[in-house]
């Protein structure tokens, strides 16, 4: 992103982002999907990444499999909240690359959509 940081707002980060090769924006989605686990935890993620990539709970497990994570594992919560093991989170980006034809442009709305959980180190 550059020697000055990240960006001053989420309009600019968008912009930043559009100038990104696709393995970045992998790279940085999966960095986010895990951090924002630890820190918020998994149903947090799972609810953010759906809304962002604007996929049903069917989809959403799709795109999951699809990734290389073990369908067997995505489960629920006692409140019957959709779940996966925050280990295997990494297999959103390529799922989503795999089963939709804009998914750079849904992987970019979830890293903005996120921008305040970014840290600045």
């Amino acid at each position: 992103m550059g020697a000055t940081g990240l960006s001053a707002d989420p309009s600019e980060y968008r912009a930043r982002l559009a100038d990104q090769p696709d393995a970045q924006i992998d790279s940085w989605a999966q960095e986010l999907l895990r951090d924002v686990a630890k820190r918020r935890g998994i149903v947090r993620v799972v609810e953010d990444f759906r809304r962002s990539a604007r996929l049903s709970e069917p989809e959403f497990e799709h795109v999951f499999a699809s990734g290389g994570g073990a369908p067997a594992t995505a489960g629920r919560d006692a409140a019957g909240r959709l779940l996966v093991p925050t280990i295997s989170l990494y297999a959103l980006v390529p799922g989503l690359r795999s089963r939709a034809d804009d998914a750079r442009g849904r992987l970019i709305d979830y890293l903005v959509a996120n921008f305040d959980e970014l840290v600045y180190v």
